[in-house]
């Protein structure tokens, strides 16, 4: 997977938005102004990601390239790295839950502009 190609798949969805807050180094990818992906934009080895709470520990109990999400809420948040170990499929998959997850934590006003 690609940065690339992982960006398109974020770019389709509804109210996405990108920056670099953090500093150049790191691209935030946004759903109306809040995060709902983060990672390197040089090497793109690995992506955070927002993730239902069970499912983030059966996740990183089943794969390596799954782990508690780097300088975020553990609980909340996974880093799953780009380097093969987690089928491309399913970290499409795993973007597309986090963006869910932080869009149905929108105020229903703004959701229903998406």
């Amino acid at each position: 997977m690609t940065l690339d190609a992982f960006r398109a798949h974020c770019l389709a969805k509804p109210g996405f938005s990108e920056d670099f807050p953090f500093g150049p180094e790191t691209l935030v990818f946004r759903v109306a102004g809040k995060m709902f992906a983060l990672m390197d934009a040089d090497g793109f080895a690995s992506v955070n990601l927002k993730c239902d709470p069970e499912r983030a520990i059966e996740l990183r109990e089943r794969y390596d390239g799954i782990t508690p999400g780097y300088h975020m809420n553990k609980q909340h948040w996974n880093t799953v790295v780009t380097d093969g170990s987690v089928p491309g499929k399913l970290l499409l998959e795993l973007a597309d839950d986090s963006y869910d997850l932080v869009r149905a934590s929108l105020p229903k006003k703004v959701r229903d502009l998406l």
